[in-house]
């Protein structure tokens, strides 16, 4: 009996050592099928890698996908002071464990006494326009209270203190900082050049160390009594001071009187995807509009051999130049007719476009509707996928480099210029509007993978992100090549620009077909995207900026 009994203990002891076995080898199995510098708990893809890491480790730290946002957020106001900062605005595209997907808006708004005749101030082509007369009343900060609220898990004093560090003990100036200080250098931003300037005035350049010092005292006020801190009390009070020194503009009611938005996220159907964005002010129905038009031409890795080639990118310029036709219509939706943006993300409205596509020509402005605006540039985005599968996918700005360039000596803080988003594109400003953008953070689902993706470059994100969605989920490239692929843009006045990567043989087969090709000196696009697929996640950072994403 006791033999029998042995020999059932052996037995089973032996299946469990093979179950163990097949466990280890499946789960390696599954782990080799992911690249080398796949993840396989969560990621974070910011625009440098400083921020990423600091992302990371608050996830480590049992944070949630928004507390690793917020932080990289906060990291990147002084990493990148040129591109965003508490002086700007957000949009978050949340999605949590269940796959419910919200949208939190805190984009800057109007403020109450903006000049009924700043239209007129607009300037017929690109400018960098500085000023107090350009800020919006900043909303940062209150989006980064609002998502808190709803996902954070870490204390809010915790997201704070890696920037804190960074800020007081100071920073060696990474490159891409270190390329627009030179835009400091002027003398209607006194204080903004003496921020980035030495002890004897000379311009700080890449590699001399920074420190924000006020930025830190601010951070650490906000960071122990809340966002509260900086809409209300002394940092108001002095941040307001410095605004109506430097000319007027925001003031202390409209600090005060801020207001977030939260909604759902918009949703259509891409293939096999869904497709999350944030409604209008935001940029996504244009996203959402050229993808619908392109994906009824069944493009496949064969749509970029020879003619097809051709053909693709003919159409996808013809897709672009209608979507800049219809930027007039967006708008917030408080202020304008709230069912104009859904129009445009709808198939029948693609399938309309589609039908006005031809293959072997271009047509004149008036055709797509065209009404001259003006391009901006400017903004940051984050990506980040946590270990139970919630994510966020959030873009924020000051708008054109070191937005309005009027720096608070006060509190450190660099003010937005956001109301230049409205030039050519509407003809009144109302207190309380928040102006149209191309910000498109976007959520992507399938059932057997998610994509959070974003990008920065102002009027460049919208063919920044669908080049990358079509080369990586139709044409079938990795998340990396897909965002390394060169643009093509289309500006305000319909001239096409290439990317200086871009296949000269297209170029000149797309000029035969009569498009206007213009001069491409600058390309601010950046992708920055973190995917799940199976069991393997990856993150890019895109190297435009020199950007390198964290996981674990």
């Amino acid at each position: 009996m006791a033999r029998s009994k042995a020999k059932v203990y052996t037995c089973c002891a032996v299946m469990l050592l093979c179950l163990l076995v097949l466990i280890v080898c499946l789960a390696v199995f599954v782990r080799e099928k992911c690249s080398e510098d796949s993840f396989s708990k969560a990621a974070v893809a910011a625009d440098s890698k400083t921020c990423s890491e600091i992302g990371r480790a608050i996830l480590q730290k049992g944070g949630s996908a928004v507390d690793s946002a917020i932080a990289a957020l906060l990291c990147t106001s002084v990493v990148n002071p040129q591109s965003m900062g508490l002086g700007g605005g957000a949009i978050f595209t949340v999605m949590d464990a269940t796959g419910k997907v919200k949208i939190i808006n805190s984009r800057e708004r109007a403020p109450s006494g903006v000049k009924p005749d700043l239209m007129k101030l607009c300037p017929n082509t690109f400018k960098m326009m500085t000023g107090s007369k350009w800020i919006g009343v900043p909303g940062e900060l209150r989006g980064y209270e609002m998502a808190h609220r709803l996902y954070g898990k870490l204390p809010w004093a915790t997201l704070f203190q890696p920037t804190i560090q960074l800020a007081r003990e100071g920073i060696p100036i990474p490159p891409v900082q270190g390329r627009y200080i030179s835009h400091t250098n002027t003398n209607e931003t006194l204080a903004l050049r003496r921020l980035f300037s030495d002890t004897d005035g000379n311009l700080l350049k890449t590699g001399d160390v920074i420190r924000f010092e006020k930025l830190a005292d601010t951070l650490e006020e906000i960071a122990n009594h809340g966002a509260e801190a900086f809409y209300s009390g002394r940092i108001a009070e002095d941040l307001i001071r410095d605004i109506k020194e430097a000319g007027g503009g925001p003031t202390l009611q409209d600090l005060s009187s801020y207001k977030v938005s939260v909604t759902d996220a918009w949703a259509f159907p891409l293939g096999e995807y869904q497709m999350y964005i944030p409604p209008p002010p935001a940029g996504g129905v244009l996203l959402s509009l050229v993808l619908n038009i392109m994906k009824d031409y069944y493009l496949d890795s064969s749509s970029l051999k020879k003619e097809q080639n051709t053909l693709f990118y003919h159409r996808y310029i013809e897709a672009l130049k209608f979507a800049n036709g219809l930027k007039k219509h967006i708008r917030d939706p408080e202020f304008s007719a709230k069912d104009m943006g859904k129009k445009f993300s709808q198939d029948s409205f693609a399938s309309k476009i589609r039908s006005l596509i031809s293959t072997n020509r271009t047509h004149n402005a008036q055709y797509y509707n065209i009404t001259p605006y003006v391009d901006s540039i400017g903004t940051t985005h984050v990506s980040v996928l946590a270990e139970d599968g919630s994510a966020v996918s959030v873009t924020s700005t000051i708008n054109h480099i070191f937005g309005s360039k009027v720096l608070s000596e006060r509190t450190g803080v660099i003010l937005n210029n956001e109301l230049y988003d409205f030039c050519g594109k509407v003809d009144r400003i109302f207190p309380g509007e928040q102006p149209p953008s191309s910000m498109s953070p976007a959520v992507l689902r399938s059932k057997s993978r998610t994509l959070l993706i974003g990008s920065t470059g102002g009027g460049m994100i919208t063919t920044a992100m669908a080049s990358a969605i079509i080369n990586h989920l139709w044409f079938g490239k990795s998340l990396k090549d897909a965002i390394a692929a060169p643009v093509v843009f289309v500006d305000s006045l319909n001239v096409v620009k290439f990317e200086a990567t871009f296949n000269q043989d297209v170029i000149e087969a797309i000029k035969a077909l009569g498009h206007i090709q213009g001069p491409a000196n600058h390309f601010y696009n950046v992708v920055n995207a973190v995917e799940r697929e199976g069991d393997c996640i990856r993150a890019w950072s895109d190297t435009r900026k020199q950007g390198e994403a964290a996981g674990y």
